[in-house]
C-alpha cells in the first residue's frame, strides 16, 4: 500500500501521539509499504522545538532506498504559553504550512490518507488531499481534542464558539472512510456523536513488551543506585506534565510520607506544568525531579519504581487514554490510577493496580499507604499487570490487526451474489 500519514506529532518525540505515530509508520515501512509522513518538527512535551530542527523552514528526511518512511517537516509556531487563542494559532500554523506539502503528495497518488487527532485542524486538509488523489481517508482519534479544549476550559464552554466547533467536528469526522480510536469507551463515544458504528473501529495503543519487561528484585538499577534508593519504596510519575494530568494531587501525597524514611518519589518528564511542580517540590528530601529520559533508558526507568502513579483530571476521563499506561503495565509494577468508576482507565487498571477517584488526594494517599505496607499485594498486582500487557498490548499483534484493517478498507466489496454463493458452498 501507499500510505500518507499526516499529523502534528511524530518521532523523535518520546511521549504521547508522536511516539505511537512514529512507531506505526516505521513498522508499516518495514512491512514493505510505501509510507510518507507530513508532520511538524518535534516540540512535545517541552513545548519548544528540538534544537536540531527549525520551526521556520521546510525539511525533507528521505528514505534513501531504506525501508523507512519519507518524512516532510513543515514550519510550526510554538507558543511559550499554550492557552486558548495561542493554542489555536499554534494548530493553525501547522494546518497552513502543511497545506502545500499535502497538495504535492496528491500527485503521489496514495491509497490511504491517514491523519491523527490531535490535531483536528488537520482533518479538512486530509479529506481534501484524499478527494483529490482518489484515496481512502482514515481519521485516528488519540484524544477528543475539541471536547477536551472546552472541558479543560482552554476555550470557554457553551456559546456560539462551542456549538460551531462541535458542528465542524461532526461534519468533518463524518467525511472519513474510516474512523478509529484507542479504547472501547472512545469507540462508543464516537458512535454516540452520530457516526455509523460499522465505520468506527478499535486501534489501541500498544506496549513494547519486548523492550519493557520486569526486572527481578535483586537486579541492579542505575536510577536507584545514582540517587541512593536501593532500600526505598519508590513511587514514580513519568511522562507529560500538563493540564490534563492533574499533578496538583502529588503535593499532598508527598507531604503524607515526608516522615516515612522508607518512601521516595521520582517525578520524571516535561510539559507546561513542570515548572510549577518543581516549585512545589523544592527542598523536599523525599522527592527527586528528573528530565524526560531517552528511549533506551525506558525499561530501566520503569523498573526503578515499586509503584507507578497515574493522576488524571476528572473532566479528562475517557477523552484521553494515557499512553504511559501501556509501558507501566508491561513493566510488571502496580499502578495507582486516578479515574472514576466505569471509565476505560478504571476498567483496564482493575486487577492490575488500585483505582481511586480522579482528583481525590485523600484517596490517593490511602491507596499509596496500603501498597507501602503490603509487599505481597504489590507483587501480585504487578504480575497481573504484566500478564495483561503480554496478552492484549503486544505491538506486533496490534499493528498486524491494523494492517489487515487497512487492507480490508481498500478491498472492493464483493457483489451480493458472490457472497451468497460462497456462503452456500461453505454450508
Amino acid at each position: 500500500m501507499k500510505i500518507l500519514v499526516y499529523g502534528l506529532n511524530y518521532s523523535p518525540e518520546l511521549t504521547g501521539v508522536g511516539k505511537y505515530t512514529g512507531e506505526m509508520a516505521a513498522w508499516l515501512a518495514s512491512r514493505g509499504h510505501e509510507v510518507r509522513v507530513v508532520t511538524a518538527p518535534p516540540y512535545y512535551p517541552a513545548w519548544r522545538i528540538d534544537e536540531r530542527y527549525s520551526g521556520t523552514r521546510y525539511r525533507i528526511e528521505p528514505a534513501n532506498g531504506k525501508p523507512v518512511p519519507r518524512v516532510y517537516r513543515c514550519p510550526l509556531w510554538v507558543p511559550p504559553n499554550p492557552r486558548g487563542t495561542t493554542r489555536l494559532l499554534h494548530l493553525s500554523s501547522f494546518a497552513l504550512s502543511s497545506l502545500p506539502v499535502m497538495a504535492m503528495q496528491a500527485l503521489w497518488k496514495p491509497d490511504i490518507v491517514f491523519t491523527v487527532e490531535p490535531t483536528f485542524f488537520a482533518a479538512p486538509v486530509a479529506l481534501l488531499s484524499a478527494a483529490v488523489s482518489g484515496a481512502a481517508s482514515w481519521l485516528h482519534v488519540q484524544d477528543f481534542e475539541v471536547d477536551a479544549a472546552f472541558r479543560m476550559h482552554l476555550l470557554p464552554p457553551g456559546g456560539r464558539l462551542h456549538a460551531l466547533a462541535k458542528g465542524l467536528e461532526k461534519f468533518f469526522t463524518g467525511g472519513f472512510s474510516r474512523v478509529s480510536t484507542i479504547s472501547h469507551k472512545m469507540v462508543e463515544q464516537i458512535a454516540d456523536k452520530g457516526h455509523v458504528r460499522g465505520n468506527v473501529i478499535l486501534f489501541p495503543n500498544w506496549g513494547d513488551v519486548e523492550l519493557v519487561r520486569p526486572a527481578p528484585p535483586e537486579a541492579a538499577n542505575s536510577f536507584r543506585e545514582e540517587f541512593g534508593l536501593a532500600n526505598k519504596i519508590v513511587f514514580l510519575y513519568s511522562g507529560n506534565m500538563g493540564e490534563k494530568q492533574g499533578l496538583d494531587v502529588l503535593t499532598p501525597l508527598v507531604e503524607s510520607f515526608q516522615a516515612d524514611p522508607r518512601v521516595h518519589f521520582l517525578f520524571c518528564g516535561d510539559g507546561v506544568c513542570r515548572h510549577q511542580l518543581e516549585k512545589q517540590m523544592r527542598l523536599r528530601p523525599n522527592v527527586t525531579m528528573l528530565p524526560l529520559q531517552p528511549h533506551d533508558l525506558l525499561n530501566e526507568l520503569l523498573n526503578a519504581a515499586d509503584v507507578h502513579l497515574l493522576p488524571q483530571k476528572q473532566n479528562a476521563a475517557d477523552l484521553v487514554m494515557p499512553s504511559k499506561l501501556n509501558g507501566i503495565l508491561a513493566s510488571g509494577r502496580p499502578v495507582i490510577a486516578m479515574a472514576d468508576e466505569g471509565t476505560q482507565v478504571a476498567n483496564v487498571v482493575e486487577g492490575c493496580g488500585l483505582v481511586v477517584p480522579a482528583e481525590d488526594a485523600e484517596a490517593l494517599c490511602a491507596a499509596s499507604a496500603r501498597l507501602v505496607e503490603n509487599a505481597e499485594l504489590r507483587a501480585s498486582l504487578g504480575a497481573a499487570a504484566r500478564e495483561y500487557a503480554v496478552k492484549y498490548l503486544s505491538k506486533e499483534r496490534v499493528l498486524r490487526r491494523f494492517e489487515l484493517d487497512m487492507m480490508e478498507l481498500l478491498t472492493p466489496p464483493r457483489k451480493t451474489e458472490e457472497v451468497h454463493l460462497a456462503s452456500s458452498y461453505r454450508g
